[in-house]
């Protein structure tokens, strides 16, 4: 009797950790099911690897690739190291603007193989780059760079005829002497100042140029709004509004009646 139980113990035993054992893998598999069913599908793309700069040649050492979510890849992605680096003895492709560290090798941020990259790849359709001749005390003291946005102001005349107008607002600096890089933040005094302008803007600031002295004013990330602004004499600024000292002699008028004399402020 006792042996019999003993056996019927054991069957027991076997059969519960049979039955959990199957248990746990029918829910680890259910669980592996649900994951691979949610987890998104995976492709390999390319990225920068360290910063590359405007014009810099697009080298494998500079590149790197990681996981991107396949639905959510932008258009103009590599993910094919040999449709992005040039063959043997073929010319490289290069940054057409500044790439970050991580961020995206995309179509239209790298030119074609052995195509000259220049300032004007940086332009807006329909604009113009022109030269503005500056000094350390017409360019902000050299903390103009390329990406900001400046206010053209024209000083012109002499004399108390001397007089200041703001002929142009919110143009975008693509260049200082020979710097294109947006990236550059390193102040410095430059001779010429490159912005974009319309082909009008491109005949004003012309005109400007020949007309008298031209200075660039900084503006604010943020400041967008723009208004029409009047011309200034120096005969504007210089009014004298001060009010007369108390202690200077104020002119007087003497009126004398017969020998009565009255002293009157005029």
């Amino acid at each position: 009797m006792r042996v019999g139980s003993f056996v019927m113990a054991v069957l027991g035993l076997a059969v519960a950790g049979g039955s959990a054992y199957l248990a746990r893998d029918f829910i680890e598999a259910q669980s592996a099911a649900v994951t691979n069913e949610t987890r998104p599908a995976l492709v390999e793309v390319i990225v920068a690897g360290q910063d590359i700069a405007f014009g810099q040649q697009i080298e494998a050492q500079n590149l790197t690739t990681i996981s991107w979510p396949a639905e959510a890849v932008p258009k103009g992605i590599f993910s094919d190291f040999s449709k992005l680096l040039p063959a043997k003895d073929q010319p490289p492709r290069r940054a057409k603007r500044a790439i970050s560290q991580g961020e995206l090798i995309l179509v239209n941020k790298v030119s074609e193989y052995g195509e000259k990259v220049t300032i004007v790849q940086k332009l807006k359709p329909n604009y113009r780059a022109m030269a503005v001749k500056v000094s350390a005390e017409t360019a902000v003291g050299g903390f103009v760079t390329p990406g900001d946005f400046v206010d053209v102001v024209l000083t012109q005349g002499g004399g108390q005829e001397l007089r200041a107008v703001t002929i142009l607002q919110n143009v975008r600096v693509i260049g200082v002497d020979q710097v294109a890089n947006e990236q550059s933040d390193q102040p410095d005094i430059a001779r010429t100042v490159t912005v974009e302008v319309t082909p009008e803007q491109g005949q004003t600031l012309a005109l400007a140029q020949q007309a008298g002295r031209l200075s660039l004013t900084l503006r604010n990330l943020e400041g967008n709004e723009d208004k029409p602004l009047e011309s200034i004499r120096l005969s504007d600024v210089m009014r004298d509004i001060s009010p007369v000292p108390e202690d200077e002699p104020k002119p007087t008028l003497k009126i004398r009646r017969g020998i009565e004399v009255q002293i009157v402020d005029q």
